[in-house]
């Protein structure tokens, strides 16, 4: 499930997808549970090491990273 924070991961250099529809239980990573919505995962190039922040709130302008957005969400 989403959340009304950033996923904040030290990552690894690589190719990650992020999960766009909010479903997936392997948040903030896409495991196709978007099948049957309309949403589909965005594909992050990470070129070095170094701690993200993935958006949590699925709401965020700068998707698939937090750009706070989530603190003007109403919960």
């Amino acid at each position: 499930m989403s959340q009304n924070a950033p996923y904040v991961l030290d990552m690894k250099a690589g190719i990650y997808t992020w999960c766009a529809c909010g479903l997936s239980k392997n948040q903030p990573f896409c495991d196709g549970s978007h099948s049957a919505t309309p949403f589909r995962p965005i594909t992050a190039h990470i070129t070095e090491d170094k701690k993200i922040a993935w958006c949590g709130c699925k709401a965020s302008n700068k998707k698939p990273y937090c750009d706070g957005t989530h603190a003007k969400i109403k919960s």
